[in-house]
């Protein structure tokens, strides 16, 4: 399994497990946890949830799925943004705590900008962080202008992570937000790195995927970790899934090929707009 380094040095996996859209049928949730568990087994060790993901239901099936072996896993949450006031910030986090059935996690997000003052949030995430409920937070669907502005409070510079929409066909970030990251040495976190499915009939996307003897989600996932210090994050329901998804690490692409999937899908030459799902 590759890498990707936070700020403090803490090593984490290159590609994980999302959970968007878990916890909303209880007769899919035994299938969702054991798909969870499978890419555990595989050494997917990172697991991204939210509150926000099936009104809790996704942070209570990553709770299934992760008992017993909590120690092993590289645990994220994200607080919705009419949550963020300080205190607000802090009862979210008990309340997402209590549903995973964990005493910590070990980095909390901000799901996206809302009403309250960065300052505000920022404060409470370090509240959190000095009482040992999260190891480290960060940020989600945060532009550049929406980064610069979060270094400038006090704590700011603590940031972790951003993640961010990034994929084959939304490449917008690759113009400013992901330089931006990388040279401060923030990982940048892909949800929907195969945009759902979506991208994946692509006929030159498939035409080399098969060149490699690989599926073309393999080959999407690959383009999103060939970034220095990024992480994708997709979401599986079905542990046959998960398993072809872990067939990405370790796919090794000539640059020809490179070029030849950049232009299939064309790198943004010009600021885009911070795209969001």
């Amino acid at each position: 399994m590759t890498s990707a380094t936070l700020p403090s040095g803490t090593m984490v996996p290159s590609l994980g497990l999302g959970t968007w859209k878990m916890g909303e049928n209880a007769r899919t949730a035994d299938q969702e946890v054991e798909s969870l568990k499978r890419g555990l087994d595989l050494g997917m060790t990172l697991i991204d949830t939210a509150e926000m993901y099936g009104e809790g239901g996704s942070e209570i099936i990553t709770g299934k799925a992760i008992e017993g072996r909590r120690d092993d896993v590289f645990l994220i949450s994200k607080v919705y943004p009419y949550n963020a006031s300080y205190q607000g910030v802090i009862d979210a986090c008990k309340r997402s705590l209590k549903r995973l059935r964990t005493d910590r996690l070990d980095l909390y997000l901000l799901h996206w900008r809302g009403e309250y003052d960065l300052e505000e949030t920022v404060a409470g995430f370090e509240e959190l962080r000095k009482a040992g409920k999260i190891r480290e937070w960060g940020v989600s669907n945060f532009d550049v202008e929406d980064m610069e502005e979060l270094m400038e409070v006090p704590d700011g510079g603590n940031c972790a992570a951003n993640q961010v929409l990034y994929n084959l066909s939304r490449r917008g970030i690759e113009y400013d937000l992901l330089p931006w990251c990388q040279e401060r040495g923030i990982p940048v976190m892909a949800y929907s790195p195969i945009e759902q499915g979506r991208i994946l009939r692509n006929t030159e996307l498939i035409r080399i995927a098969k060149a490699y003897q690989a599926t073309p989600a393999q080959l999407a996932l690959a383009f999103v970790m060939r970034s220095q210090n990024t992480i994708a994050i997709p979401k599986s329901s079905d542990p046959h899934r998960v398993e072809e998804n872990a067939g990405a690490i370790g796919l090794e692409i000539s640059s020809e090929d490179w070029a030849a999937l950049d232009a299939a899908f064309p790198a943004p030459s010009r600021k885009q707009p911070l795209e969001m799902l």
